[in-house]
């Protein structure tokens, strides 16, 4: 295929009124289609269905203990479901707290924790002139609300398949003491579905940070949401390299069940060393008597362990595998070798990145809402809704069924193809 940027003006003109005519023909189809956010669809759902039934009778309402979790108690999570998701985030159960169903939840809590009270004794955060935290690009749109919201100022930090630029991270953290945290989805990252090398981590693990209080919010959201059984990104686990490099403090490592059981009501987890985990416990005093025992047994009944969670993961790959090649293989047969586009191809998680023509991100989001299909925000995977670039576009393809997402994805080409055809133009 010729690539759009060597065709001639008149030939630019002509594929304008043939796209422009397939616009036309596709907004008059009337759609209302959605690939704006990660979600499990309905058969992922009816996966879990089977944990509504395991707590049937009174004798089976008790944890390992013996204590009756319909009752007060418990503040930090019942053994054995310290031990899964101890499983899930590969550390000892004496290093898990239980929370509720939401680990973005608990991000939010930390940093407000952070900011009223500080960490481990430091001072709290809003006492301080400037607070700052690091932001791989492209990111995690809800994690730089949380920032945002408190009025942190956000920098952004460039992503590569190896994880952020470490050279930039190391300089940064060591250098400001007002920058206090970094996010990162270490696995099957968001958006890029890129999973950080055994070099990234271990220089995570021996960052040496001009403030005490920094930490690392490694939220390993797709810790074991594989697509493939053979062909699976490996990460190194970060409590270990930071307890091996004598930094042991330095993270919070989040995890939940969201896209696992119920994303409405599945169970969260921090893994951290003991002296935060001490801290952690301070607060949880005051918050709260108790997170939701009966739902942290009913998912240890149903998993059981985490050869269990393999087994139900297996299952959640075979439904969203076809969707993940779908948008691929229309993405590659429509876009491939025009120079109009460039998309990851991950091996796990829940999205694929596409990066436009610079300048195009918003025409081609404002398109294909216009025709129907609704897509993430252009924009929202930067700090403040600002993608300099204005090109990283996120694609959702977990939640419509496989006839809506063919629909959604061809419309997302006819709209790359569109607004890039413009660009070229107005050029």
């Amino acid at each position: 295929m010729e690539k759009y940027s060597e065709m001639s003006r008149e030939q630019l003109l002509t594929l304008k009124k043939e796209l422009e005519h397939q616009y036309a023909d596709i907004k008059a189809q009337g759609l209302n289609l959605d690939m704006s956010r990660g979600k499990p669809g309905t058969e992922q759902l009816d996966l879990s269905m089977g944990m509504m039934q395991v707590l049937a009778n009174r004798e089976e309402l008790k944890c390992e203990t013996g204590v009756d979790c319909r009752n007060y108690g418990v503040i930090d999570g019942i053994p054995e479901a310290k031990r899964l998701l101890g499983q899930i985030s590969e550390v000892d159960p004496e290093h898990i707290i239980i929370y509720g169903n939401s680990s973005l939840n608990v991000m939010f809590d930390s940093i407000a924790r952070s900011m009223t009270h500080g960490v481990m004794g430091n001072t709290p955060w809003c006492k301080l002139d400037k607070v700052k935290f690091l932001c791989p690009v492209p990111g995690y749109d809800r994690h730089f609300k949380i920032t945002e919201f408190f009025g942190i100022e956000m920098i952004n930090v460039p992503m590569s398949p190896e994880g952020p630029d470490m050279d930039m991270v190391e300089k940064l953290v060591s250098e400001d003491d007002s920058i206090k945290g970094i996010w990162c989805v270490p696995k099957y990252s968001n958006p890029q579905g890129y999973t950080y090398s055994a070099r990234t981590v271990q220089r995570f693990a021996n960052l040496k940070p001009a403030a005490p209080d920094f930490r690392i919010y490694w939220d390993n959201a797709y810790s074991v949401h594989h697509l493939y059984d053979e062909d699976q990104d490996f990460l190194l686990e970060i409590l270990t390299e930071c307890a091996k490099a004598g930094n042991p403090d330095i993270v919070y490592k989040f995890t939940s069940t969201s896209k696992i059981s119920f994303p409405g009501s599945g169970i969260a987890a921090v893994a951290a060393s003991k002296a935060n985990l001490d801290d952690f416990r301070k607060y949880m005093q005051i918050q709260t008597i108790g997170h939701d025992k009966l739902n942290q047994l009913r998912h240890v009944k149903f998993f059981k362990n985490l050869e269990g969670i393999h087994a139900h993961m297996r299952k959640h790959a075979d439904i969203i595998r076809p969707k993940f090649e779908l948008v691929l293989n229309i993405l590659e047969r429509e876009l491939g070798g025009l120079g109009i586009g460039e998309w990851t191809n991950p091996k796990g998680g829940y999205f694929i990145s596409f990066d436009s023509m610079e300048g195009c991100a918003k025409n081609i989001v404002t398109k294909a809402k216009e025709a129907g299909v609704v897509m993430t925000g252009a924009g929202a995977t930067y700090p403040y809704g600002k993608d300099p670039k204005d090109s990283n576009i996120r694609i959702a393809p977990t939640f419509p069924s496989m006839e809506e997402l063919e629909k959604a994805a061809n419309v997302f080409v006819v709209c790359v193809k569109l607004a890039s055809v413009e660009k070229l133009l107005a050029e």
